[in-house]
């Protein structure tokens, strides 16, 4: 899901920022890390790795608190609400936590974010995505036993189905 919103701007690219968790990007804009022209992307907040898709309000709000709501973009597999404002992309699926290309996002990659022809580009040629993605391990749950949201990661479909649950058979 592509927003574009308080933005005139349809096509965005630049250099890639990738953390594993909203609140590693939240401290990144906190320290003044995070300069005009960079796509933030945070990863494994999406349905298994949040679990369940937590907003990214507090870092939209610190972008545009920053000066940089025209200048910075923001890729995530979590969510935002209709109260963000910039250039968005969220729900991007396959998710992190499950070997999405959003997991291998390094700092420095180049990203292309096109809203008139709906396409989010990792522009580092596929052979080095795949090498990436073979080398790749997942991070551990973030909760494994004892509640409802591990029951729920374990449980929990793509984004792109809706982040339903669904039993295991």
């Amino acid at each position: 899901m592509i927003k574009v919103a308080a933005t005139e701007l349809m096509k965005f690219e630049g250099k890639a920022r990738p953390f594993n968790s909203e609140e590693e990007a939240f401290q990144a804009i906190r320290r003044g890390e995070i300069k005009p022209g960079d796509v933030v992307v945070i990863r494994y907040e999406g349905p298994k790795g949040g679990p369940g898709m937590p907003e990214m309000l507090r870092v939209t709000a610190a972008i545009v608190g920053a000066g940089l709501g025209r200048d910075v973009a923001l890729v995530t597999d979590g969510r935002f609400s209709g109260a963000t404002r910039g250039f968005m992309v969220g729900h991007v699926a396959p998710e992190a936590a499950v070997g999405g290309p959003i997991a291998v996002v390094e700092d420095g990659d180049r990203i292309l974010i096109d809203v008139e022809n709906g396409r989010l580009d990792l522009l580092v040629p596929e052979e080095e995505v795949k090498r990436r993605l073979k080398n790749w391990q997942p991070p551990p749950p973030r909760y494994t036993r004892g509640g409802l949201l591990a029951k729920y990661a374990s449980l929990v479909t793509s984004a792109s189905m809706g982040a339903v649950t669904l039993p295991r058979l």
